[in-house]
């Protein structure tokens, strides 16, 4: 599989593997993790964890830009991966809930976040210019996108295991005060404590308590109190996984570093050669145009995409049957489903596109991005058309009652997400390509920045997706982002021919 490729894509995928472990541990539990601490509702979470993923992305390009000027690659990634470490073990930290003070300790959460995001964008970008540049040797050059997409599968290895990571430490820490797991129960707890209940609401507050408790509880305010606290206590020390990950994550690094090229030497070699053939100035225009371009597109999709850890987690927890062939199953462990579709699905659409390039019939790369806006506008279609049939209620009629009575299969979401990540396997890694493949050579750390960027453009119109979630139908909400990414399909096919042309 590796034989064709350069000897440092094994490493540089080993060492994100590890980043992506860590980060998935986080991003399963985040909004969830909002909510149960801070009683805060849909749109409130949803609020700080797009501006949280916007600065990821955001930061990515700050990241570039601080190793494009110092042309120290490897140090700044280096340095991201211990901010990252510093970051998750300040969410480590448990405190008691109910918060006592919410607005310090919502400002230490939100710090915690920005720490984490800072150094992912020290990290993230600079490492997929590191892989890219190994594929500029000709050598390689042909196995770009089968390289980027090798490297997009071993780094989700590490993010299918996260969620699960996550859920079975919050478990056991229930289990071990003799608590239950239940998904409602968090959000009943502090409106028993708020008084805010409705007389429905406290009825299927009593019911889920009675399930939830291995003890008769005769207290149902001291409950509530007890188990916001072990349930918060448990996702506390699920974000300490994530700096076991770290850790692995910056050892790999540390003892492959040689292997990775240096930019700087490869900029004085190239600079000090007569061989060198300068881009002209309307060249390099039109490289830049072009990725503005695919960068404005990509906005839509990741607007849509990554619901995943947002509105569609919501789903999981308010709308699904959370029971599989008859096993109990939590909410977030829908988020392992994307990492492994990924690893599952990254050899077949291989396949699919090496046979396409034997017959000469490949996509070029941004025809591939045009057909994963159309596949990801497929998967919100199957979740608009079955939200509707199913009849579910509005998000203020399950408040007023505690629960949805109504509750859809949990495959409603595994076909989602199966679809979801075949769009990805279109966009993310081959968009990561084209990047590296269009982006000026003095350029490509500030563009891979870029890329990020507006992937964190697209993550800060998160929100609108979790205010239209809870102000809407939720087969609307679906539809919403079924008119984004068809219009970003359509987009892509009318510029397709002019970033062929740049692209060549």
């Amino acid at each position: 599989m590796f034989d064709k490729h350069p000897k440092g894509l094994i490493a540089a995928a080993l060492a994100n593997l590890g980043e992506r472990f860590g980060f998935y541990t986080m991003m399963a539990i985040l909004v969830l993790f909002l909510q149960a601490k801070f009683g805060m509702n849909g749109k409130e979470a949803g609020f700080i964890y797009s501006t949280f993923y916007f600065s990821i992305y955001i930061l990515a390009l700050v990241g570039g830009i601080i190793a494009d000027k110092t042309r120290n690659y490897k140090g700044t990634i280096f340095t991201g991966i211990v901010l990252m470490a510093v970051g998750y073990l300040l969410l480590a930290i448990p405190s008691k809930t109910p918060v006592d003070n919410q607005t310090f300790y919502l400002v230490i959460t939100c710090a915690s976040l920005f720490v984490i995001a800072f150094g992912n964008g020290l990290f993230k970008g600079n490492l997929q210019a590191l892989v890219g540049q190994m594929y500029d040797n000709p050598k390689y050059a042909s196995m770009r996108d089968s390289g980027f997409s090798l490297f997009y599968m071993f780094i989700n290895i590490g993010a299918i295991f996260a969620p699960f990571a996550a859920v079975g430490v919050r478990n056991w820490w229930l289990s071990t005060f003799g608590y239950n797991y239940d998904a409602d129960l968090p959000a009943l707890c502090h409106g028993h404590l708020a008084g805010t209940l409705s007389p429905e609401a406290t009825e299927t507050y009593h019911t889920l308590v009675e399930k939830a408790s291995n003890a008769p509880v005769q207290d149902y305010t001291a409950f509530a109190s007890d188990y916001l606290n072990v349930f918060t206590t448990g996702f506390h020390y699920a974000f300490g996984v994530a700096i076991i990950a770290m850790v692995i994550s910056l050892t790999i690094y540390l003892l492959n570093k040689r292997n990775f090229p240096d930019p700087s030497k490869k900029a004085v070699a190239s600079s000090a050669s007569s061989a060198t053939v300068e881009m002209s100035i309307q060249e390099v225009k039109q490289r830049m145009y072009a990725l503005f371009a695919v960068f404005g597109v990509v906005i839509f999709f990741w607007f849509s995409f990554h619901q995943n850890g947002l509105t569609l987690t919501y789903f999981a927890k308010e709308y699904t049957d959370l029971n599989l062939f008859g096993m109990p199953i939590s909410a977030e462990l829908f988020q392992s489903l994307n990492p492994f579709f990924v690893v599952f699905l990254t050899p077949v659409i291989m396949a699919i596109f090496a046979s396409q390039r034997r017959r000469g019939k490949e996509p070029s790369t941004p025809k591939k991005i045009a057909i994963g806006m159309g596949i990801a506008a497929l998967a919100f279609i199957v979740m608009a058309v079955g939200s509707y049939f199913a009849n579910l209620p509005l998000h203020k009629d399950i408040i007023a009652v505690g629960t949805s009575p109504v509750k859809v299969t949990p495959f409603l979401l595994m076909l989602t997400y199966l679809i979801l990540t075949v769009a990805e396997l279109y966009i993310s890694p081959l968009g990561i390509s084209f990047v590296s493949k269009v982006a000026p050579p003095k350029y490509q750390g500030i563009m891979q920045g870029g890329w990020l960027g507006a992937t964190a453009l697209g993550n800060q119109l998160l929100v609108i997706g979790a205010i239209l979630y809870e102000s809407i139908p939720i087969w609307m909400t679906w539809t919403v982002f079924v008119v984004a990414c068809t219009i970003s399909m359509f987009t892509m096919i009318f510029m397709l021919k002019w970033l062929e042309r740049v692209a060549k």
